[in-house]
Formats: C-alpha cells, sequence, structure tokens
C-alpha cells in the first residue's frame, strides 16, 4: 500500500516543488493537464473495449454508475443543505468572469466532450482489436497509468501556483468545513452502495473516494479492480460534475456551501467559472480552499481502501 501511495503521490509532491512566474509558461501547464485528461480518458475507452461480452458489460457499468451515482447525490446534498444552514456565507452578486459558462448547457459542453472522448476510445479499440491484437489493451492501461503520473505532476504544479498557501487553506475553515462534510458524506455513501454494487465495505469506499475527480478514480481503481469498475468510477464523479453545473445557479444564492461542495474536487477548476459567475467573489476562496483539501484527500484514501 505504502509502495502504491508513494507512486501516486510523489509526481503530485514533486510538481509542487515547481514554481512559476511566467504567466505563458502557466497557460502551457493548464493545457497540458486539459490534454493529459483527454488522452487518460482515451485510452480509458480502449481499454473497456476488452471487456468480454463488451454491450453486457457496458449494461451493467452505466446501471452500477447510476446506483453509485443516487446513493452518492442523496448523501452528498442532505449533508452539504445541513451545513449551508449553519455556514455564514452568503452569495453575491460579482462581475462575470470572463469566457465563463453564461447557460447551463455551455456549461454541459466540457464534461459532455470528456464523455464523447471515452466513447470514441472504445469505438477506437473495438475497431482495432481484430487486426492488432488483445495486447493493445495492456498497452492502453499501461500508457493511461504513465500519463496518469504526469497529470498528477501538472496538478501539482497548478495547486503550488493557485496563488493559494497551505497556510491560508487550512485557516480557512469555511472551506475546510465544506470539504471535510462532501468526504464523509461520500464515503458514508460508498458504504450503502458497496452490498448493492456486491462489493466489499473497502471497495465502496474506494468507489466513493474519487470526491469529483473522474481521470483519476477510473485509472486507480480500474488499475486494481478491473476497467468495469474503473468505468463505474469515472461515470459516477463525472455524472457529479454534470449535476453540479445544473445545481450551481439554481441554489447557490440560498444555499452557498452546497452549490460549492457538490463539485468536490472540481470546485477548483472546471466548475469554478459557473460558481463565480453566479455566486460572486466571496465564493471563490472557499471554493478553491474546498476542492484542493479533496484533491489531496482523494488519491492517498482510493490507494488507502483498496489496499485493505
Amino acid at each position: 500500500m505504502l509502495t502504491g501511495l508513494l507512486i501516486v503521490l510523489l509526481p503530485l509532491l514533486l510538481g509542487y516543488l515547481v514554481r512559476l512566474r511566467q504567466p505563458s509558461l502557466l497557460e502551457g501547464i493548464n493545457r497540458a493537464v486539459s490534454a493529459s485528461v483527454y488522452l487518460i480518458l482515451f485510452l480509458m475507452g480502449v481499454g473497456l473495449a476488452g471487456l468480454e461480452n463488451l454491450t453486457g458489460q457496458l449494461a451493467r457499468l452505466g446501471g452500477s454508475a447510476l446506483i453509485l451515482f443516487a446513493i452518492t447525490a442523496v448523501f452528498n446534498l442532505a449533508a452539504l443543505g445541513w451545513l449551508s444552514r449553519r455556514l455564514a456565507l452568503k452569495a453575491g452578486a460579482s462581475p462575470a468572469l470572463e469566457n465563463a459558462p453564461t447557460s447551463k448547457l455551455a456549461a454541459l459542453q466540457g464534461s459532455l466532450m470528456l464523455m464523447l472522448t471515452v466513447v470514441i476510445g472504445v469505438v477506437v479499440g473495438a475497431l482495432l482489436a481484430p487486426f492488432v491484437g488483445r495486447g493493445m489493451f495492456a498497452t492502453a492501461d499501461t500508457l493511461a497509468e504513465w500519463a496518469l503520473y504526469a497529470l498528477l505532476a501538472l496538478i501539482g504544479c497548478q495547486l503550488r501556483n493557485s496563488g493559494m498557501g497551505l497556510k491560508q487553506i487550512l485557516l480557512n475553515r469555511l472551506g475546510l468545513a465544506i470539504a471535510l462534510t462532501l468526504a464523509a458524506s461520500s464515503l458514508l455513501a460508498g458504504l450503502v452502495a458497496a452490498p448493492l454494487l456486491s462489493l466489499t465495505l473497502t471497495q465502496g469506499l474506494a468507489m466513493a473516494a474519487g470526491f469529483g475527480w473522474y481521470s483519476l478514480s477510473a485509472i486507480l481503481i480500474g488499475d486494481q479492480l478491473g476497467p468495469l469498475l474503473g468505468g463505474v468510477a469515472f461515470f459516477n464523479d463525472l455524472a457529479r460534475e454534470l449535476l453540479a453545473f445544473i445545481l450551481i445557479p439554481l441554489v447557490i444564492r440560498r444555499h452557498a456551501a452546497l452549490a460549492i461542495g457538490y463539485g468536490g474536487a472540481t470546485s477548483m477548476d472546471f466548475t469554478l467559472p459557473v460558481i463565480q459567475q453566479h455566486g460572486g467573489v466571496a465564493c471563490v476562496p472557499v471554493a478553491v480552499v474546498s476542492g484542493f483539501l479533496l484533491s489531496l484527500l482523494s488519491p492517498p484514501l482510493i490507494l488507502f481502501f483498496l489496499s485493505l
């Protein structure tokens, strides 16, 4: 377990040691992160194409992902709704972010492109398998792991250069409370969902510990439990992001903690423009802190539960 944890956290820590000052380099890092995510998801799709009885397995994947997502959503929304009534965090009007999504459709497009990338990977894998052999699927899994390590290093660099110091993060009690509430309610949901998905309790906890970080959870779960459950983890975490894009504009004025927290780890990147757009500048540091902490918690928790 310690070896696996070190392998995953080492790139994150090494990336965190890199301090960049040039805006052009930071922009390059952001683009590389986006490209790495798409590459990982494409390779994951190729790996899914290697499943026996592909049609039946994909149907099972969809059903399992729906069960896990529904249970997790109920637990998350209930816990974050309770927290929203107790935190003195109010969303307010603010200028719109440049290029921020201004409609639900615009906000959803990025997530839909991620889903389409996986589908393209499945199609490509199924078409190429008769010509290049099944060894292609093992190669795709290996490449996806290395792409994940590169992504973790890039994300570590992003975290270091986000403008948020560790002291500032740990002293932000609102972001800390939201992150811990989201994490605890997600893990409880994993315990409830485990028997319904024919998983052990520790496997259920691992499936629920992605906190919205779909590229990470898909690869780590897939490596240990197979591509089917890796796909379940991916679609569960991606569905969180899709629902977050819909929920944030609707509830952030009355339930800011719920809107910020439900995005999980994505609150510091993909859903952050929507949070700023509809919640105001006061919500931004809270969202960044919450997403930052969940991003740090997810890798060690997934690997810890998988090792039990």
